[in-house]
């Protein structure tokens, strides 16, 4: 699933599966494009088994932060740091997308694993969908700070068990963080890696 803008340099936020080999763990991978710049990856193994029932899976963005959170437990927060200069997604209204799309070039364990499209077709099932959102229409937002607790979310933050959560599923769960790889950072890690 991801949120998208239609712009060339878009703002873009995703919650992805990636590929593995039969038996191995699932992995979640998550990215935040901000006027066309990504490269703020994060990837989590699952503590269950992801094919076995439905689970939910959520994205929780207000001009403060974004929050990635499965089954009501938050796996990743991406605070707005646009006061040391790290864009932040707010500027662009998004659509949501959702997809099965081929990225066997990278995702699959690196690009080593490719797709066995004798195993075609691939299907992926919803239910209970919900979307809670600001409308942008004729350059003005549905949202306004008279609207209430219909849109308590524009304000929500992580409070103390949440972040106890969130810390322990990225201490145990979490494999891949773009914060650390200073091979790819080699002349410096980003700005928000090293923001308190």
């Amino acid at each position: 699933m991801s949120l998208r803008s239609q712009e060339s340099t878009w703002d873009e936020i995703d919650f992805e599966f990636l590929g593995n080999l039969s038996g191995e763990p699932y992995i979640v991978h998550t990215n935040v494009f901000s006027q066309g710049k990504g490269d703020r990856e994060q990837q989590f193994y699952l503590w269950f088994d992801p094919t076995k029932d439905f689970h939910t899976y959520s994205v929780l963005w207000n001009p403060q932060r974004i929050i990635f959170s499965v089954d009501g437990i938050p796996i990743r927060e991406f605070k707005n740091l646009e006061s040391i200069g790290v864009p932040f997604p707010k500027k662009q209204p998004m659509r949501i997308y959702s997809s099965l799309w081929n990225a066997d070039d990278w995702a699959t364990r690196g690009g080593l694993v490719k797709t066995d499209w004798s195993k075609a077709p691939f299907t992926a099932s919803y239910r209970n969908f919900k979307a809670d959102a600001c409308v942008w229409s004729q350059g003005k937002s549905s949202c306004s700070s008279t609207s209430g607790s219909r849109y308590a979310w524009l304000s929500q933050e992580l409070d103390t068990a949440s972040q106890q959560r969130l810390k322990w599923v990225q201490e145990k769960y979490m494999i891949y963080n773009y914060c650390k790889d200073t091979k790819r950072f080699s002349q410096s890690l980003p700005k928000e890696c090293t923001a308190h």
